[in-house]
């Protein structure tokens, strides 16, 4: 299993599909909404600061974990 680890800061509650997080994410063939969605829900706490998250990603099955911290 081949994971790609992509870490980004991201406004809490607030990441888009793009920069930096589109840009990486699209060229994997995930679900760049479905990702974006997922962050949002686990960062929603912290509105108006920046996160650190860390998106690993299963290049074959693209699913998905998403760590934030």
């Amino acid at each position: 299993m081949k994971m790609k680890t992509i870490e980004a800061l991201v406004e809490g509650g607030k990441a888009t599909a793009g920069p930096p997080l589109g840009p990486q994410l699209g060229p994997l063939g995930v679900n760049v909404q479905k990702i974006i969605d997922e962050i949002n829900k686990k960062t929603d706490a912290f509105k108006g600061l920046q996160v650190p998250v860390k998106i690993k990603i299963d290049e074959k099955t693209k699913e998905f974990e998403i760590e934030v911290g």
